[in-house]
């Protein structure tokens, strides 16, 4: 259980203008299609950019997040492919070379 407590996340904001994104993300069906599998956190006190680990926060305020993303819809639109799962220890980098677009 304290394990948990030290994973460490990251802001984001999700942005409806695609200009004002920092990083374009299309969303995969499969696990194994991603460069990234995310793990959606609900408390923001978790939130860290120190860390890179596929464990994003959703902020309502683009001031607040480390990084603005913008949801595409192909996937060649697509800086950055990422799976959704209810699993936070899922939850990573399949693809380390995007890593640096949530840095």
């Amino acid at each position: 259980m304290f394990a948990a407590l030290g994973v460490k996340a990251q802001k984001v904001y999700s942005t409806d203008r695609q200009y004002q994104a920092d990083v374009k993300v299309f969303v995969v069906d499969n696990e194994y299609q991603a460069d990234v599998v995310v793990y959606r956190t609900d408390k923001e006190y978790r939130a860290k950019d120190t860390e890179n680990k596929g464990i994003w926060f959703f902020t309502d305020k683009a001031y607040r997040a480390d990084k603005k993303i913008f949801f595409v819809d192909h996937e060649y639109q697509a800086d950055l492919k990422v799976y959704f799962t209810d699993k936070e220890y899922r939850a990573g980098w399949k693809n380390n070379s995007k890593k640096h677009l949530m840095y």
